[in-house]
């Protein structure tokens, strides 16, 4: 049985008249007679009980017309889903994602990109630096975002953004009292640093900060994450670096307060990467709406 015959068959059946569903199929009669024979055959069935009236469905018939209406509405949609997918409007786009990153942009571009594109369906796997290299090389991942990636010839990262560093103090430590801290002041307070992902990392970002204002920090805990880090603040470890957006952890016994005298590259970045090469249209379909999302957050704080 083929789609043809099956077509023929299901026209013959809705119009009940052979020279009508003929002439709707742009066949002549005769072949298409033939058809329905050749369907019946095949089948071991009879279709059809001939009257003068017209052509009527046995049994067989009507169960069979049914059936070849859910066919033809699957035939359907995997027209349209075949044409979504090459637009890059219908798949599965495996993500990276690690700690920090979960705290603000992260989420609210992929809702964006859930919103631009609602039959995507995106997985999300929490993978340090490395894990994600080695995911995207090995097509187990099509994206990933991450901080301070050294260029690989073979991956492509493209920054999403630039945040400012604020520090997490705890709030009966002296400096909660204060609106703006200086860097130096630093020097006087034991610090928790994260992360413990591949070099370069943040540790090696606030090192370089300390060193460059003259002094070297004295390092009470080396923790895994943002939210430990924060956390052991909040316990009196210490005070800690974080990103921006970091500063939506809201830990009871913590206050964030700016610094006033950070150097310009006192910034952490957060990058997307991907495979160089990969012209996937999921793909690309991901990336047009990471750079929409960048534009509209530079108008927004533009305003």
């Amino acid at each position: 049985m083929d789609l043809r015959k099956l077509r023929y068959f299901l026209t013959v059946a809705e119009e009940g008249n052979l020279g009508r569903a003929a002439a709707l199929l742009h066949i002549s009669q005769p072949p298409l007679t033939r058809q329905i024979h050749q369907l019946e055959q095949e089948l071991g069935v009879q279709l059809f009980n001939r009257t003068p009236k017209g052509m009527e469905l046995t049994e067989a018939g009507t169960l069979l017309a049914q059936e070849a209406r859910n066919i033809f509405s699957l035939v359907q949609q995997a027209s349209e889903k075949t044409q979504r997918a090459s637009q890059g409007r219908l798949g599965r786009l495996d993500i990276a994602i690690f700690g920090s990153g979960v705290l603000d942009v992260i989420p609210r571009l992929l809702l964006r990109f859930k919103q631009d594109y609602p039959e995507v369906k995106v997985v999300l796997h929490t993978m340090e630096k490395e894990e994600q290299i080695q995911a995207l090389r090995q097509h187990r991942i099509t994206v990933g975002f991450n901080r301070m990636l050294k260029p690989l010839p073979d991956l492509t990262s493209e920054l999403v953004n630039r945040e400012p560093l604020l520090l997490a103090v705890n709030e009966n430590s002296p400096l909660a009292t204060q609106r703006v801290i200086e860097f130096r002041e630093l020097a006087d307070h034991p610090m928790v640093l994260f992360s413990s992902s591949s070099r370069p990392n943040f540790v090696d970002k606030v090192m370089s900060l300390c060193y460059a204002a003259g002094f070297t920090p004295e390092i009470t805990q080396e923790v895994g994450d943002v939210v430990t880090g924060v956390a052991l603040v909040a316990s009196g470890f210490g005070v800690c670096l974080v990103s921006e957006s970091a500063s939506s952890l809201s830990l009871p016994g913590v206050v964030y307060r700016e610094i006033s005298d950070m150097p310009e590259n006192a910034t952490i970045d957060l990058s997307c990467v991907f495979r160089t090469g990969d012209n996937s249209r999921l793909l690309r379909s991901f990336l047009e709406t990471l750079r929409n999302f960048k534009n509209d957050e530079m108008i927004g704080n533009a305003e």
